[in-house]
């Protein structure tokens, strides 16, 4: 029955800044029509909406502020660059610096690499992809770059 995820909110403070923030990730304006604006993550698969609210400054938490867009692993390689010339930071997360992301998530028995990063209005994004899905196998939290030596050995 359910083939996926359609369709994700955040609350922005300035939809004009918002929109050209998310065309620079090359995003695909949709519709816009007063306050809000929706843009394809994929055409015909899934889109972002978004909201100007007066209250867009809640705390942050991932329920309610946390978008994850999926890349390919082959990506990860750039993702850094990519984002900097953007004029995007990396921001710390989970005790990993911009210098030690891309990290890998151990969400056993999946694992996941990502990178992190926020919108103008501190709503967190997150750039992810699969590593492997269903390897029973306990791992802790480490960057990319350690991940992919273990894999080597």
């Amino acid at each position: 029955m359910i083939k996926g995820l359609y369709e994700a909110h955040l609350p922005v403070s300035n939809l004009q800044n918002s929109i050209i923030f998310y065309k620079k990730l090359g995003l695909e304006l949709a519709y816009q029509k007063g306050q809000v604006a929706f843009f394809w993550i994929v055409k015909g698969e899934s889109w972002l909406g978004l909201w100007e609210s007066d209250s867009v400054h809640l705390k942050y938490h991932p329920s309610i502020r946390h978008l994850a867009f999926k890349i390919d692993e082959e990506d990860l390689e750039h993702v850094k660059e990519w984002l900097s010339s953007l004029g995007i930071e990396v921001r710390t997360e989970f005790g990993f610096t911009p210098e030690h992301q891309p990290l890998v998530l151990p969400n056993n028995p999946h694992a996941h690499a990502a990178i992190y990063f926020s919108d103008p209005d501190g709503n967190s994004l997150e750039l992810i992809t699969p590593l492997r899905l269903d390897v029973d196998e306990d791992l802790t939290m480490m960057s990319f770059e350690e991940w992919r030596m273990r894999q080597s050995i």
